[in-house]
This record gives structure tokens, C-alpha cells and sequence, in this order.
């Protein structure tokens, strides 16, 4: 079942019906189909057509017989031919008395069934014969020497087969002749008329079609109503309740529960989705599909999401590279940004009825191709108020600066105007939540890239720090990620960057894995340490030999900063922890004394020439022990030192 799949369009004739018919009106039924009957039956009064129509009209929408896309006018042979490439005859025992000269095409061709039907080709007939000649100049006609044979086929009574791909040539081209009623009975500018109303306009696709081949004849489709009347289908039709559309249209975005099996086992739609039009209307060219979409939004019966979506697939199919990260490809520029910059405009005004995800990718390729700076500012400021329902895979694409303007869009959301960014108040709380997980998210996303800076990095992390979490998981995950693909930064950065979690904060799943970090510093390991020793105090459960990380291998370097300590070392820290836990149970609170903290760090010492800062720390009062262990205030999170 691949490729775009037509629902509603299976033949009626196949199914058991319970309607009987004479045996020449199936026939005629299965040859010409509902509307092409009905428009012959328009043409040519009663007759059988006309009766055939009493038989079907009823069962039309109860057989679902899918409208005919053409209509055959003439029954005479095709009798044109050609004589190298710019010559085109008629293949009759009577010579040619007029030679039509359309373009670079000389069509020898008789005057009395042109005449008869075309009141401008008996004007220039009269003004050529008195200047004794034969040869008649119409290079202004729409559509050309196509236009023109498939004008001159009907005067003849060829067959001429009309339908959406070339209907516009032939009505534009009827109405420069001016094939009119005046002139002759039934002509072709009635019949073309009848046709356009009673099955193109009526028919789903074939009005989009229509609707787009008037762009090449724009001035005669505005002037003869085409225009005009295909917007009129394809918006009525859109506006349509779901449980009323009965026509052909193409959906390959599968979603679960969408489909089920029918009878002979062929899939059908079994509810139509709200989205069914967004699809087809992809075939517009850019100005076609903003005519539409401005009718549809003027309107107003069509939901802003919807909208939203059908924006979406445009561009997606207009931009094969929209929404990669790998950034654009070779192309014309000039093109891109005129589209994305109509899409822009084309955004619903409604807050949160466009995916967040669709509004980061657009911003992401008004950045690449340059695009107004209106358009990006409307972007952001778009992303910035809804930024909690972002996506973390969706938020990769943008560079650091982006999405730190656009956090503090978000922060600044209910704020007064003021430069510093505090804590968001009346924002609601579980956005807040949401924000601080995408940007954790992102943190761990581009500590992944080597041309990540500490600066852009602890940056955006300090933005979030007042948004509620409940874990610092998220943003331990992003340390740990960074240090690793990191390992050669100084001691000050490692200090700098450790200092963005709070310990305390760490589930037990996170400080199992901390303790056994051998990319944390020791000062690190000893406060997770900690917090495990205070959660045991509560539970009466003491850490396990994995918490403690006593079968982990550890590597000891100078350029880390603070100490690292062994398996050894954590084994002996296990001890006194263990020892100390009865007193601990007995004052909740305490902190871990400092004779634990002496013996991890005067074991480093004994391996340093010179000691480290941290060694100096660790033999400072018990004061300066309790606040090595409490989270850093937040001023002390923007010094590097």
C-alpha cells in the first residue's frame, strides 16, 4: 500500500446493489460517470441523458462514484496533422481557403466552420479578404497554437477532450474568439461554462489543479472568474465538517488508529482527519497557496492547528533540508527566504496553535538564509512564550546565543522590564519544570561538541538555575557529559562547572553513579558522599559497597581540579562513614566530621609537591567544612576563580 492513496474512489460498479438499472444505462453509467452525465444532460436538454440523470442523481453520494475529470465534445476523427514542425492541416479532399498564423504555427484551415463559431475570426476574415489576403495573424491568443487547434477541433467537430489540465487554455482561448451563444447555438464558451460549474468545481483535486494552471494565463483566469471561483471550491470544501467529505483527497501521514481493514480486505479511512486537505494543497505554487490560505484564515472555520500543519508540510516539501541540522543545501536563496518569510506571515495570530518544534525549525532557516530581522524577532518571541513545549531535538538545531535569548524571553515573560533575570513568579509552574528540563537536555546535547565554551555552557545553565526541579539529574548528566568530552580543562573550569548542580538535589540512581565518577573532583564525590550519609540517617539504611563506588578503579592527574581519590581511599572514607553513622542517627543534621574530610585530603597531599587549594580547604575550621558542603550561593556561580 505505498504511495499516496485516493479515498472514496473505489468503482460502485464492483459493489452488489440493490438498485437495477437497464442494461444501456450501466453502460452509459460506467462510460461517462455521474457529472459528465449531468453536464451532457445540461447541454443537450432531456433525452436519454437527461433520463440517465434521474437514475443516478439519488445514488450518487450512497455509491460514491468517483467524478470523471474530462468531458468529450465532438465525435468526428481527429483530422489534424502536421507537415514539419510549424505547419498543422487538415487531412480532407477539400483544399484549405484561410491559413491561422499563431506564433511560429501556420494552421491551414477553412473559413466556413471557423467563421461559423468565432466572431472575431469573421472580423479579421473580412479585413484580410479586402486586402486579397488569405493569411490571418492571432499571436496574442491565450495558450498559444494549443489553445487555438483544440478551439478549431471543436468548429470542426473533432472530438476534443476536455479536463482540468487544459480547460483553462481552452475557455481563455474560447473568449479571445468569442465563441459565443450570439454566434452560434451550444457553443464552446457555454459548453466550457457548463463543465467548470457542474464537475471541475465541484470535484476536489481537479479545482486545485484548475486553480494552479491559471497561472500561466493570470490576467484572463482573474478577468473570466476562474480564479476566483476555484478559491471558492477549494475554501468551501476545507470548511467542511469531517462526516461531510465525500471526495478524492491524498493523506500519507499515517497515525495510529487512522485506518482499519473494510470490506474485501481493501484499507479506507475510517474517520477523516481534521487535516485531510493540508496534502493536496502542496501542489500550489507559493502565490497560489498564500491566496488560499488567506481565504481559509479569513474564513474562520478552519482550526489554527490545522493551519499550523498545513504551513508545515509546504515548507517541508518546498525544503527538502528544512529542519536539518546539517543546515541547507545548494539552492536558490532568493526563493528559500521568500518562502519561509510567507510562511512567517501566514502563522496563525493565536497563541500556542503552532507546534513549537515547526516555529524553533523556522527560525533555525531565517537564520541560515538571512531573512529579515522582523521575521526572526517574531520567531523567537513566538518560541520564547511557548518554550516549554519545545523539544530537546528540536531545540539542538539553534546555537547556543539563540537559545539564550530565547530563555530569556521566557523569564522575562511576567517580569516588569528589568535587566536582571529573576525568578519567574506568575509563570505557571509546570512550565517552569518543562524549561528546566529542555535546557538541561540541550546542556547535554552540546557538551557533546568540542567547540562548546565553558562560558556559553555554565551561561545558559546559571539562566534556569531559579526554575524548580525536581532532580538535578538533568544537569548532572550535562557535567558529566561535558568533563568527558572535555578532559584537558583547567581546575578553576572544573570548579566552575561543578558548582551549576546541587548535590543535595542528585536522586540516589545519580549519586551511585557520582561516587563512582572518576571525572568529579574529590570535593565533589565527598559532598554526594554526604547526602547519601544524611538520606541513610532518615532511613536507618546505610549506603551500599556500589554507592560507595569500593569496586571501582580510579586514575589520580595533576591537572584535575582537586583530588580524585582511589578505590582505597573511598573503601577507608566507606569506614568512617559507617562509623560515624550511630552518632548521625542520634543528631540528624550533623555533618560529616573533620576528621573524614582530613584523611581523604592529607592523602593527597602526601602525593603533591605543592599541594592544592582544595587540600588548604579541607583543613580550614568546621565552619568552612559545613559550607564546603552547601550549595554555592548563586553570586559564586559566575566567579571562574
Amino acid at each position: 500500500m505505498g504511495g499516496p492513496r485516493d479515498h472514496h474512489t473505489h468503482s460502485a460498479f464492483n459493489k452488489r446493489s440493490r438498485w437495477r438499472k437497464p442494461r444501456r444505462t450501466s453502460k452509459l453509467l460506467a462510460s461517462y460517470g455521474c457529472e459528465t452525465i449531468r453536464a451532457k444532460a445540461a447541454l443537450n436538454g432531456n433525452g436519454m441523458f437527461g433520463d440517465l440523470l434521474k437514475w443516478v442523481e439519488p445514488l450518487r453520494w450512497d455509491l460514491k462514484i468517483t467524478e470523471m475529470k474530462f468531458m468529450k465534445l465532438g465525435s468526428k476523427p481527429d483530422l489534424f496533422q502536421s507537415n514539419g514542425e510549424n505547419i498543422r492541416y487538415v487531412a480532407t479532399d477539400v483544399a484549405a481557403d484561410m491559413v491561422v498564423i499563431v506564433g511560429d504555427v501556420k494552421f491551414f484551415v477553412h473559413k466556413f466552420p471557423l467563421l461559423s463559431k468565432s466572431a472575431r475570426l469573421q472580423k479579421l476574415a473580412a479585413v484580410s479578404d479586402n486586402g486579397n489576403n488569405k493569411e490571418i495573424e492571432i499571436n496574442d491568443i491565450p495558450g498559444g497554437p494549443t489553445a487555438f487547434e483544440i478551439c478549431a477541433k471543436f468548429c470542426y467537430g473533432m472530438t476534443v477532450t476536455l479536463n482540468a489540465y487544459n480547460v483553462v487554455l481552452a475557455r481563455c482561448a474560447a473568449e479571445y474568439l468569442e465563441m459565443y451563444e450570439t454566434v452560434d447555438k451550444g457553443n464552446l464558451v457555454y459548453k466550457i461554462k457548463v463543465f467548470l460549474n457542474s464537475s471541475i468545481f465541484r470535484t476536489w483535486k481537479d479545482s486545485i489543479i484548475v486553480f494552479q494552471s491559471t497561472k500561466c494565463l493570470v490576467s484572463w483566469s482573474e478577468e473570466l472568474k476562474v480564479v476566483s471561483h476555484c478559491l471558492e471550491s477549494i475554501v468551501s470544501k476545507v470548511s467542511v465538517d469531517t462526516s461531510k467529505v465525500e471526495w478524492s483527497y491524498t493523506y500519507n501521514r499515517k497515525k495510529p488508529g487512522d485506518e482499519s481493514l473494510s470490506y474485501d480486505g481493501v484499507r479506507k479511512q475510517v474517520k477523516v482527519p481534521k487535516d485531510w486537505w493540508v496534502e493536496d494543497l502542496c501542489d500550489l505554487s507559493s502565490d497560489l497557496y498564500k491566496r488560499v490560505m488567506i481565504a481559509i484564515k479569513a474564513k474562520g472555520n478552519t482550526s489554527s492547528d490545522v493551519v499550523g500543519e498545513s504551513l508545515r508540510l509546504y515548507v517541508q516539501k518546498r525544503l527538502p533540508w528544512f529542519g536539518k541540522r546539517s543546515g541547507k543545501k545548494d539552492g536558490d536563496d532568493v526563493k528559500a527566504r521568500s518562502l519561509i518569510e510567507m510562511i512567517t506571515e501566514l502563522l496563525p495570530d493565536e497563541k500556542e496553535n503552532v507546534s513549537c518544534g515547526f516555529l524553533v525549525h523556522l527560525l533555525h532557516t531565517c537564520v541560515l538564509l538571512g531573512c529579515a530581522g522582523t521575521r526572526k524577532k517574531e520567531l523567537m518571541r513566538r518560541i520564547g512564550n511557548q518554550l516549554q513545549n519545545a523539544a530537546v531535538s528540536d531545540m539542538v538545531i539553534l546555537d547556543v546565543d539563540l537559545v539564550q535569548e530565547l530563555v530569556a524571553i521566557f523569564m522575562m515573560r511576567d517580569q516588569n522590564g528589568g535587566n536582571e533575570f529573576l525568578e519567574v513568579k506568575h509563570v505557571d509552574s509546570d512550565a517552569k519544570v518543562n524549561v528546566a528540563k529542555i535546557i538541561d537536555g540541550y546542556l547535554a546535547e552540546i557538551a557533546k561538541e568540542p567547540n562548546t565554551s565553558l562560558l556559553n555552557f555554565a551561561d545558559l545553565a546559571d539562566m534556569v538555575s531559579t526554575l524548580p526541579r525536581s532532580t538535578h539529574d538533568g544537569i548532572y548528566r550535562a557535567i558529566d557529559m561535558y568533563l568527558k568530552e572535555h578532559p584537558g580543562i583547567g581546575k578553576s573550569k572544573k570548579k566552575r562547572i561543578c558548582r551549576l548542580m546541587d548535590c543535595r538535589k542528585l536522586s540516589p540512581n545519580a549519586c551511585r553513579h557520582a561516587v563512582q565518577n572518576e571525572r568529579l573532583p574529590l570535593r565533589v564525590v565527598v559532598q554526594v558522599l554526604f547526602v547519601e550519609q544524611l538520606r541513610a540517617t532518615t532511613t536507618g539504611v546505610m549506603p551500599t559497597e556500589a554507592a560507595i563506588g569500593g569496586g571501582s578503579s580510579r586514575t589520580n592527574t595533576e591537572e584535575e581540579w582537586g583530588s580524585v581519590p582511589t578505590s582505597e581511599e573511598l573503601k577507608a572514607l566507606k569506614g568512617e562513614v559507617e562509623k560515624d553513622g550511630g552518632r548521625m542517627n542520634k543528631a540528624k543534621g550533623a555533618v560529616i566530621s573533620k576528621r573524614i574530610f582530613m584523611k581523604v585530603f592529607s592523602s593527597k597531599d602526601r602525593d603533591s609537591d605543592n599541594g592544592s587549594s582544595d587540600t588548604s580547604e579541607s583543613r580550614s575550621t568546621n565552619a568552612e567544612e559545613t559550607k564546603s558542603c552547601t550549595p554555592p550561593s548563586r553570586s559564586r556561580r559566575h566567579s571562574l576563580s
